[in-house]
């Protein structure tokens, strides 16, 4: 009978306490990363067009060091940040999603594989935009799938850019403004308007992501 009573470990229960720890790092491992690729691509084109960071803050209202930081992959931008540099840099947005998973797509092929689509990752914002035409910066009319995650948004701001787009909701709810007008789109609703009119948009749902057929056409 004593024996038996030795048996009794309590202890167990403090290592338990230990396993709170992993759970801090595992949290800081899940946050997105920057797209760092989109950075380079930024830097890169910039340098190819001798323009120099002070050059491109004074022609975008962007800090030089929020600059640096993009191209270092410090910073995830907001999509009005890339259009606008997109327009500082004379190219489509769909210049500036670097390269393809595959890295074998050329830019005039006609077919693009699942695998070898671009994506954009707005993380901050909750937008991303998968490239579903072949990448290039000379291309002129791009197609992207734009996922929007619940209350992703491009932001209060209006902003502009080069070129013309139109869309078509496929999954969820969109609200778009343009000008001084905004729409509800839901699942089969489409639209059309300049990409020199200000607009936004976003994602209304609190529990439901949004997906959207997006063309760009750069005039």
């Amino acid at each position: 009978m004593s024996g038996s009573k030795r048996l009794r470990t309590p202890r167990a229960s403090k290592p338990a306490g230990k396993a709170k720890a992993p759970s801090r790092s595992a949290t800081k491992a899940a946050e997105p990363p920057v797209d760092v690729a989109v950075g380079r691509r930024i830097r890169d084109l910039r340098r190819i067009r001798r323009l120099s960071l002070e050059t491109v803050s004074a022609r975008t209202s962007l800090s030089i060091g929020f600059l640096s930081q993009i191209e270092r992959g410090l910073s995830s931008p907001s999509l009005r940040v890339v259009a606008t540099l997109a327009d500082v840099l004379g190219v489509g947005i769909a210049a500036l999603f670097g390269s393809s998973p595959g890295g074998d797509a050329a830019a005039d092929s006609v077919v693009t594989r699942a695998p070898q689509r671009p994506e954009l990752k707005l993380w901050r914002t909750g937008i991303s935009k998968q490239l579903l035409s072949a990448a290039g910066g000379d291309n002129k009319l791009n197609l992207f799938l734009v996922h929007l995650e619940p209350g992703g948004s491009t932001g209060d701001e209006l902003y502009t850019h080069d070129g013309e787009e139109a869309g078509l909701v496929l999954e969820g709810e969109m609200m778009l403004t343009v000008d001084a007008e905004t729409w509800s789109l839901k699942q089969g609703d489409s639209f059309r308007f300049a990409s020199r009119r200000p607009h936004r948009f976003s994602n209304p749902a609190g529990d439901a992501k949004a997906v959207v057929l997006w063309v760009n056409c750069v005039t």
